[in-house]
């Protein structure tokens, strides 16, 4: 019986997250394209369900939630799919989405499709070969020799976004980094946004007047007109030989759409800064100021331990949290477990920095994915996010 609890617990859970990464799909990165490849949308929904599910089997085992029994079961379940999903269906998908819009291998996509899959499961076998991972407990195909190579992807993954996670929020929350932007900068700005599309608008006309021009005089010149025809073609010089260069000018209006576009890009940022500074003078913008100068004082704190420790070849044995509240609490002279209590508050803490890094990563990939997907490369792109999203999750904790 509670077993089935269990069970009902965690598909309850998997539904919502399942709906969670649809509706995160549709009105976040899919919100400006017609979406036509559904099982992009399963996918990546799937893993986004399957991935949030293991990340709270593991708070359920530290806060002892639901029967062991039940949550090895789930765990074993869970990993099992999240394989299959990253291993085979995953790549799979971007090499067949790849080869479907190369138009040359349209008709044999298929086969060409299982050949990059095949080429991916070549890399992705030889990844084991600098690592113990070869066991002969284990046969080639166990989850055992899956997963330790999905670790090592997850595991570089966790550095790059601690990395990304530590520069990416104090820069984002702290006031100090935010630079001075007025209403005077953003009108000048404008006013030479709107002078390079008067020139861009100017010039697409003189070119249209120049081809309207062209053509009238061709019409001319194409006309028989007999002896008289005969000798004013060879008077008159060739139509067009007094027009200006079309060549010219459409390379001046390129030059003039290249400058309009980084200008637009100039505009949209120094708004965005605005309201960043607008926004640090709220009660909730120096709550996040705070929280900016704490985080990043814990992260040079323990960077700064795990330098010395590798240098001296010492044990940490006491985190910054533990050693704090031995402090407070030896100076207080109070009554307090601090040992039950320093391994929650550590365990929040490392939380709010792994949610806080995930979420400015998926807003940064989700900013990447508007400046470089198409109708036709987006597809891909979000097969790429799943794929990065699965071992970054799995390895989060």
């Amino acid at each position: 019986m509670s077993f089935l609890i269990d069970s009902s617990i965690m598909i309850t859970s998997q539904i919502l997250f399942f709906g969670f990464g649809w509706l995160f799909f549709m009105r976040q990165l899919f919100k400006d394209y017609e979406v036509r490849q559904y099982v992009v949308q399963v996918i990546f929904s799937v893993t986004f369900a399957f991935s949030c599910t293991m990340f709270e089997l593991i708070i359920f085992e530290i806060l002892g939630v639901l029967n062991s029994s039940s949550r090895y079961f789930h765990w074993k379940m869970n990993l099992c799919v999240i394989l299959l999903i990253l291993v085979f269906m995953v790549p799979f998908y971007i090499g067949y989405f790849i080869v479907s819009n190369i138009r040359l291998l349209h008709k044999q996509r298929l086969l060409f499709s299982c050949l990059l899959w095949l080429t991916f499961m070549y890399f992705f076998w030889k990844l084991g070969d600098p690592f113990p991972i070869l066991s002969p407990k284990h046969g080639i195909l166990s989850i055992e020799q899956l997963i330790s190579r999905v670790g090592v992807i997850g595991v570089t993954l966790m550095a790059l976004l601690s990395g990304f996670g530590a520069v990416n929020c104090p820069y984002t929350y702290m006031s100090y980094f935010l630079r001075n932007v007025t209403d005077t900068d953003i009108l000048a700005l404008e006013r030479r946004l709107l002078q390079t599309m008067d020139m861009i608008i100017s010039k697409k006309k003189r070119m249209a007047m120049t081809r309207r021009t062209m053509f009238q005089k061709g019409e001319e010149h194409n006309k028989p007109s007999g002896f008289w025809g005969m000798i004013k073609s060879v008077t008159t010089s060739a139509p067009g030989s007094e027009m200006p260069d079309l060549t010219v000018i459409q390379q001046e209006v390129d030059a003039l759409e290249e400058l309009s576009r980084q200008l637009f890009l100039e505009t949209a940022d120094l708004y965005a800064t605005k309201e960043r500074i607008e926004y640090s003078k709220t009660f909730k913008g120096k709550y996040f100021n705070f929280l900016g100068y704490f985080f990043s004082i814990y992260c040079v704190w323990k960077i700064f331990m795990a330098t010395i420790n590798i240098v001296f070849d010492r044990v940490g044995k006491t985190d910054p949290v533990t050693r704090g509240i031995e402090i407070t609490v030896n100076y207080l002279g109070i009554q307090f477990d601090v040992k039950f209590w320093s391994q929650h508050i550590s365990f929040i803490l490392v939380g709010i920095i792994i949610v806080t890094s995930i979420r400015g990563l998926l807003i940064t990939l989700t900013k990447f994915f508007y400046a470089i997907s198409s109708s036709k490369s987006s597809n891909v792109i979000v097969l790429l996010l799943a794929q990065i999203m699965a071992p970054e999750k799995h390895m989060a904790p």
